[in-house]
């Protein structure tokens, strides 16, 4: 009887000191390097933006919405750098997008239903569009955010901000015993 009291009695501080535990020191959590951020892949958050469009508007199950995702963060990075490479010839981008559209129309033939894909046949052009419109409106605003919000330009994540200045009241010059 005395041991089985004296285990419970044990088990009660046990569970007690575990539960009064110190909160974690540090209420900011280091961000995880493993996952990309859009402010640092444009491309990644413009093919996720264009396929959860897509997925709305052609209402795909799970299966199919995570090969569209699949198949537009391809799509969408070939873009961009066909975008990159030929920034300035309007033409030649269009010309080389169109064929690389061509290609995601292929590949969704085997993804989408006969209905689905006619639907998405109809309104290539106005998610060429919604993607164009897109890429071109982010551009601006990534430029403009990491001019506002330097990244950090070290691994030790340390940000570049303004030089401490000295006080302007301190006089200067020797104020020790021997001053006149």
């Amino acid at each position: 009887m005395k041991t089985a009291f004296a285990a419970l009695t044990l088990a009660l501080f046990a569970g007690a000191a575990s539960a009064q535990q110190a909160p974690l020191a540090s209420v900011v959590q280091p961000r995880d390097k493993t996952q990309s951020s859009p402010r640092l892949n444009p491309v990644e958050a413009r093919a996720d933006r264009l396929s959860s469009h897509m997925v709305r508007s052609l209402r795909l199950n799970g299966y199919q919405a995570s090969k569209l995702r699949a198949i537009n963060a391809d799509k969408v990075a070939k873009m961009a750098a066909i975008e990159r490479k030929n920034a300035g010839n309007q033409r030649l981008i269009d010309e080389q997008c169109n064929g690389v559209c061509k290609e995601r129309d292929r590949e969704l033939l085997a993804v989408l239903s006969n209905d689905q894909y006619s639907s998405y046949y109809g309104a290539r052009s106005t998610y060429y569009k919604f993607d164009k419109d897109y890429a071109s409106q982010s551009a601006s605003i990534l430029l403009a955010d990491a001019v506002q919000n330097p990244a950090p330009a070290r691994a030790n994540d340390a940000v570049v901000g303004p030089a401490k200045t000295k006080p302007a009241n301190q006089p200067s010059g020797n104020l020790g015993r021997n001053a006149r």
